[in-house]
C-alpha cells in the first residue's frame, strides 16, 4: 500500500529506471561480478548518520525491486518520520550483487529526499514558534531537479510542508512578465473564461498592484520579494478577501518575520534547490 507521502508510482518506476541506467552503464556492476559469487546472499542495514526526516523509501525500495526481485526490503521507519543519528530505517536483503549494485542510487534518492524533507520540517517548525505561525503554511516551488518534481514535491510534504503547483497545467499564475501584455484585471478576466473553475493566483511587486488584484477580484494573491512590514500591509489591503503569499528569497532568518505579518503561505524555493543532502549509509552485516 502507499505511504501517505509516496508519489506516484509511474513517478518512481520512471525515476529509477533512469537512475539505474545511468549507472549501471552497457556492461553493469563490473566490481560485484567480478568480486562476488552469484550464488552469495547478505543483508544489510539503512543507517542515518546525522538527525533528520525521512523520505524516499518508495523510491529506494524501488530500486531493489528493479534490480533484482529476490531483493526484500523491509522499513523500519516512515516517510515524515524525524531520524537520530545512528537510528537504522529499514533493512535490505537477498542476493549480495544486487544490494551491492543498488547500493548507491538507493542511498542517492534517499539522501536528497530525506534532506528536503528535514529542511522543509525545519521551516514548519520554525514558523510554528511565533504568533500566527500556526495557520501559515510552507509551500515549494517549480524550482525543482527535472525530471524529480514529483519526488520532490512528496519529500517536501513529509516534511510538513504544501506544495505549490506541480505542473503549469494545476493553476494560472499571473507573473510580472505576463503582466508586460495585459493589466491585472485583463489577466483575471482572460484566464477565467479561458479555464474557468481553475485557480488563478496574481503575482504582485507592489502594494498598489495588490489593491488592483483586490479590485479585480483576484482569489490569491502571491506578493514577491516584499518585505515583512509591506507583507503586513498586503494583509491589510486584502482584508480577508483572498490569501496572501509571500515568496522571495526567504530563509530560515527572515520566515518568522513573514509569518507574524499575516502571511497564509510562504513559499521557499530553496526547500527544493538547495536542501543538503541528508548522510544515509548502507551498513552490511
Amino acid at each position: 500500500m502507499a505511504g501517505e507521502f509516496d508519489p506516484p508510482i509511474s513517478a518512481v518506476r520512471e525515476a529509477v529506471a533512469r537512475a539505474l541506467a545511468e549507472d549501471l552503464g552497457v556492461l553493469g556492476d563490473l566490481t560485484s561480478t567480478a568480486l562476488i559469487p552469484a550464488e552469495a546472499v547478505g543483508a544489510g542495514h539503512f543507517v542515518a548518520r546525522r538527525p533528520g526526516v525521512l523520505a524516499g523509501t518508495a523510491v529506494a525500495g524501488e530500486v531493489f525491486a528493479q534490480l533484482d526481485p529476490a531483493v526484500s526490503v523491509a522499513w523500519a521507519a516512515a516517510d515524515g518520520d524525524r531520524l537520530s543519528a545512528g537510528q537504522a530505517l529499514g533493512t535490505v536483503s537477498g542476493p549480495l550483487r544486487s544490494l551491492l549494485t543498488g547500493e548507491r542510487s538507493a542511498l542517492n534518492f534517499l539522501g536528497h529526499l530525506s534532506g528536503i524533507a528535514t529542511l522543509t520540517r525545519t521551516y514548519v517548525d520554525v514558523i510554528a514558534s511565533v504568533s500566527g505561525g500556526e495557520r501559515c503554511r510552507i509551500r515549494d516551488t517549480r524550482k525543482t531537479t527535472p525530471g524529480l518534481r514529483a519526488l520532490e514535491k512528496a519529500a517536501v510534504r513529509a516534511g510538513g510542508g504544501a506544495n505549490h503547483r506541480g505542473n503549469l497545467s494545476d493553476a494560472v499564475l499571473v507573473k510580472d512578465n505576463h503582466l508586460r501584455h495585459c493589466s491585472i484585471a485583463d489577466a483575471i478576466d482572460r484566464a477565467q473564461a479561458r479555464w474557468p473553475g481553475v485557480v488563478v493566483e496574481v503575482e504582485c511587486d507592489t502594494l498598489d498592484q495588490v489593491a488592483e488584484a483586490k479590485a479585480a477580484g483576484a482569489v490569491l494573491v502571491l506578493v514577491d520579494n516584499m518585505t515583512p512590514d509591506e507583507v503586513a500591509q498586503a494583509v491589510g489591503i486584502a482584508g480577508g478577501a483572498f490569501p496572501i503569499e509571500v515568496s522571495g528569497g526567504v530563509t530560515l532568518d527572515t520566515v518568522t518575520a513573514y509569518a507574524a505579518a499575516g502571511a497564509d503561505l510562504i513559499s521557499v524555493g530553496a526547500l527544493t534547490h538547495s536542501a543538503p543532502v541528508l548522510d544515509i549509509g548502507l551498513d552490511l552485516e
